[in-house]
């Protein structure tokens, strides 16, 4: 989908849109799984999008991404997955059924506007007959709006830490961001940072494009198979969703261990917590493994711990010991937009630890996309989006509100 013509050519007075009931920042995924909610229940909306084009956040991920979770468990509302994909989709069939669905439910969002600001105006300009509302700006337009959606999510903008001696290192870093493939690091030892489902897939990644992979995993990791004799784990986590994380804990152990074994050998230490509690206390979702343990059993891939410090040829880690690497890829993860924008102490910052509709929002602000569900992100997305729509819906006096699937 080609991005709508911009209004504004040329730096001076914000432009006023007209009033809208309902504005949603960004469409990803959970942007365009509450357009399409609201869109059913004939519900007005805005849809805003910093870069130029329907499903960005997937394109611009490496070359190998596969869902980690399967489709079934991961289709967005109303619009189930074609039923030629295969049960885990790759990255360009991702990206493919997000802009179909943006073309199934009309959803036409205002590419090309980021958002730099977002307040409450209770009188005054940019209310609608007295009421309060939300003012939203980007770099050219100002945005007023009843309704205020952010489903930027969790995995926006790159995580980069930084190490002593790191601009001393003569290799390349990159981050996961922007790793494509491992083509260039044929016969390269790598050191991959970070042993999350993105780090564990580009170790696989390096070592099919025969470079020489290495992970450096600074803290415990839950370790669970994507499957278990064929049926997806995370159903088993679906059907334990009410249960307390001990009890599913206990009950998965069993099957954990005769599937993924004892890691510590390898140089991955036990977590504390099991991987459904590390996910409610923590936000800290399990690595779904897809071979990276096999390779790391078999030697393909070793393990270290986390780094100390770089050196012009590599790296010290916190064990104390140094090996060199020609190039480091950082799979350390992403940080919300949100906090860049929001005014201080008027709205609350996301907690990735509480579903929607978190206590405590002020009125006519949704979250969608933020919360770290141990049944799968986009499952989460496509429940909390329906809650939003209906909301929204009960606080316009719509019958429409009933009808929701």
């Amino acid at each position: 989908m080609s991005a709508l013509p911009s209004d504004a050519t040329a730096p001076g007075p914000l432009r006023q849109a007209p009033f809208t009931p309902t504005l949603i920042v960004g469409s990803g995924p959970a942007g365009l799984a509450v357009a399409a909610c609201l869109r059913r229940l004939w519900l007005p909306f805005e849809i805003l999008e910093q870069a130029g084009d329907v499903g960005h956040s997937w394109m611009r991920h490496y070359e190998r991404l596969h869902l980690h979770t399967d489709k079934g468990h991961s289709e967005l509302p109303y619009r189930p997955f074609p039923a030629d994909y295969p049960r885990y989709p790759s990255r360009q069939q991702v990206v493919d059924y997000l802009q179909d669905y943006a073309r199934h439910f009309q959803i036409a969002p205002r590419f090309q506007q980021q958002v730099v600001s977002a307040r409450r105006v209770f009188s005054g300009e940019g209310t609608e007959a007295g009421q309060p509302c939300w003012e939203v700006n980007t770099q050219d337009t100002r945005y007023s709006t009843h309704h205020l959606v952010l489903a930027t999510g969790v995995n926006h903008d790159p995580h980069r830490p930084h190490w002593p001696g790191q601009h001393t290192f003569q290799g390349e870093i990159v981050h996961s961001a922007e790793y494509k493939n491992g083509a260039r690091w044929a016969g390269k030892a790598v050191l991959v940072v970070g042993l999350g489902n993105s780090g564990g897939e580009i170790a696989i990644d390096l070592w099919e494009h025969q470079a020489r992979p290495s992970l450096a995993v600074r803290s415990p990791v839950n370790v669970i198979p994507r499957e278990v004799m064929g049926t997806p784990f995370l159903t088993m986590g679906i059907l334990q969703r009410s249960w307390p994380a001990w009890l599913a804990d206990a009950l998965n152990a069993p099957a954990t261990r005769l599937l993924v074994g004892d890691l510590t050998r390898y140089g991955l230490p036990k977590p504390r917590l099991g991987p459904i509690a590390q996910v409610r206390q923590e936000g800290k979702v399990p690595f779904i493994d897809i071979g990276t343990i096999d390779l790391v059993k078999r030697g393909q891939v070793s393990v270290h711990p986390g780094i100390e410090r770089f050196t012009p040829d590599g790296v010290v880690f916190t064990d104390g010991r140094a090996q060199s690497f020609d190039a480091v890829v950082l799979a350390t993860g992403y940080r919300s937009q949100v906090g860049h924008w929001l005014e201080d102490g008027q709205i609350p910052l996301p907690d990735k630890q509480v579903p929607s509709p978190q206590p405590g929002l002020p009125e006519g602000l949704h979250l969608c996309g933020f919360y770290v569900s141990p049944t799968g992100m986009l499952r989460e997305i496509a429940r909390e989006a329906r809650l939003i729509s209906r909301a929204i819906a009960a606080s316009q006096g719509d019958q429409a509100a009933t009808q929701a699937g």
